[in-house]
């Protein structure tokens, strides 16, 4: 792949891409993470800080909080009574969508709070950087399909007139359960100084 790659931003998520079976799909990830904004790496999870865990919270929460939605899928993948039910691609391209799930929370610029219609708009960033990617039109379909509902039942929003699907298939429902899972306020999940989930 000729595409500048943003190799900071990439050793972000080492760990995380690491649970990724397909070559493929990895350097994809790369890129797509490279096309993340700056302030991704750096906000909190929540603007008002209401509707998240400590961790969450404060300098780097919103890289926090993504890094324990994926770790959460990789945990019930290693159980094979949940696994099972979706071949190594599938779960590829779900742990793909949650490292993206909240990419644009602040929108492509920075705004001061969480742009209530943030899922479209990384789908919408997405394909408008499909050039630089090779995922097939279904992979990047199916991506999509993923981030679009990952909000769950709160798909409506008095500031805005934007109504976001509701997840309707296993897909959506899984990737939706982990970033619900992973923003609950019980957890207490520990990092290390590079921000990497501890052991």
């Amino acid at each position: 792949m000729k595409n500048k790659i943003d190799n900071d931003k990439i050793k972000m998520f080492e760990k995380e891409i690491e649970y990724i079976k397909n070559e493929r799909y990895k350097d994809n990830v790369k890129i797509l993470i490279s096309l993340l904004p700056d302030y991704f790496f750096i906000v909190p999870a929540s603007s008002t800080g209401k509707y998240h865990p400590s961790f969450a919270l404060g300098n780097k929460g919103l890289l926090r909080h993504t890094k324990v939605a994926v770790r959460i899928a990789k945990e019930l993948f290693n159980d094979e009574s949940v696994s099972g039910a979706y071949t190594n691609n599938e779960k590829d391209l779900m742990i793909i969508a949650l490292i993206m799930h909240d990419g644009l929370k602040s929108g492509l610029e920075k705004s001061e709070y969480t742009k209530f219609e943030h899922p479209i708009l990384a789908c919408e960033y997405i394909k408008e950087n499909k050039s630089k990617l090779e995922f097939s039109d279904k992979e990047l379909e199916f991506i999509c399909h993923v981030i679009s509902s990952h909000m769950g039942p709160w798909n409506t929003n008095n500031y805005s007139d934007v109504i976001l699907p509701k997840p309707e298939s296993r897909f959506q429902r899984f990737v939706h359960m982990c970033d619900y899972l992973a923003s609950r306020k019980f957890l207490d999940v520990k990092f290390d100084e590079n921000d990497n989930i501890q052991e």
